[in-house]
């Protein structure tokens, strides 16, 4: 599946207690072309090692990071563009800047204009800085905060809380997922937006915001991270428009599992997967972004699930089970080892495949495929 390009790559945040991590590895260069999969780069915080791959097929323009600096979740690393030349209009990239400004810039220091605004806002002497480097926002960011000289200087992201988080979706699904982010207690729910629920109105004592029209002023307060709890169960087209409104609206969408659930530390997951009660995710499984692994559920070995995959309560998945993109596993199903269920494919309750099912076949609930 193809993004909406220009697409912005985002930070994503590892550990609710640590907002920033160090970008480890940096697999990609400003004009490359990357694919869908492809890995883009490595973060790693005191706790955890993530590796994050692109979503979609582009070009990397607007590169504002190198490896071994450090990085802030809600942080736009780059830009997922059609063309290699593609520069975002709010953002000129680095430039040579003559001296005479606030800052006092050094003549020909490259710089870029987040980087330069917020050294003006705090009077911050760039001369520390090595001239032959790039200046990112970061660095600038990071120099304020081991100055004692500058703590007076309030960033001009200070409302910017990494634990806060909005709920897209206030149904049976967001209740489930307001219950999984209460049990974690690392993150602070804002509200819940949802396009068919009258403002004012609570769903588990949290406020009904409005709907996805709210989402650049949620924003602007600091607001970055998001969940998406539209479960497109009877249209997963539905779920899929969700996140591609929270991307396009700058939010990052975290994994989320629950504390009761299992996964191998050799298991590889997607930004916006969402692991339920007491499932289990096997060694060296591989899950794509915006996979549901719903209570009871068990994904063996070497499992491959697609992009926003749904995989019901007490589904059970042997080991090496392809399953397409936006597929759909019923409660208690049954894959066989190796079966493959083709994108767009639905499992029914209680059905055993044994198998391959073709791209959005249906094997109907309690049967067994073939017959």
């Amino acid at each position: 599946m193809r993004c909406n390009l220009p697409e912005p790559i985002l930070i994503p945040l590892l550990n609710p207690n640590e907002p920033e991590a160090l970008l480890a590895g940096l697999h990609i260069t400003e004009g490359q072309q990357v694919s869908k999969g492809d890995l883009l780069f490595t973060l790693e915080t005191t706790k955890s090692t993530a590796e994050v791959e692109a979503e979609g097929t582009g070009y990397i323009a607007a590169l504002r990071f190198s490896q071994g600096q450090t990085v802030r979740a809600g942080d736009i690393l780059c830009y997922l563009a059609e063309q290699p030349d593609w520069k975002p209009e709010a953002d000129s990239g680095s430039q040579s800047l003559p001296r005479g400004s606030e800052s006092s810039v050094p003549e020909g220091m490259r710089i870029t204009q987040p980087a330069l605004a917020l050294a003006h806002q705090s009077g911050l002497d760039l001369s520390q800085f090595p001239p032959e480097t790039l200046i990112t926002e970061s660095m600038v960011r990071g120099a304020l905060q081991k100055s004692a000289a500058k703590l007076a200087y309030t960033p001009t992201e200070s409302a910017f809380d990494p634990t806060s988080i909005l709920i897209y979706g206030g149904g049976g699904h967001g209740k489930a997922l307001i219950d999984l982010l209460r049990t974690l207690r690392g993150y602070q729910i804002v509200g819940i937006l949802d396009d068919g629920f009258p403002a004012g109105e609570t769903v588990m004592g949290l406020p009904i915001l409005g709907g996805g029209e709210k989402l650049p002023e949620l924003y602007a307060q600091g607001v970055r991270l998001a969940v998406n709890a539209v479960g497109g169960i009877g249209n997963i087209a539905v779920r899929i428009s969700v996140f591609k409104r929270l991307a396009q609206a700058g939010f990052a969408c975290p994994a989320l599992i629950h504390p009761s659930a299992f996964v191998e530390a050799s298991a590889r997951l997607s930004p916006g997967v969402q692991v339920f009660p007491h499932a289990y995710v096997g060694s060296e499984a591989k899950i794509g972004f915006g996979v549901i692994i719903n209570t009871g559920a068990i994904v063996s070995h070497e499992c491959s699930l697609g992009d926003y995959a749904n995989i019901s309560p007490g589904a059970i998945l042997a080991g090496q089970v392809e399953i397409g993109p936006g597929a759909l596993v019923g409660m208690g199903a049954t894959i066989n080892l190796r079966a493959r269920i083709g994108a767009g494919a639905r499992v029914g309750n209680g059905a055993t495949v044994k198998s391959d099912v073709p791209e959005n076949g249906i094997v109907r609930a309690g049967a067994a495929w073939p017959d």
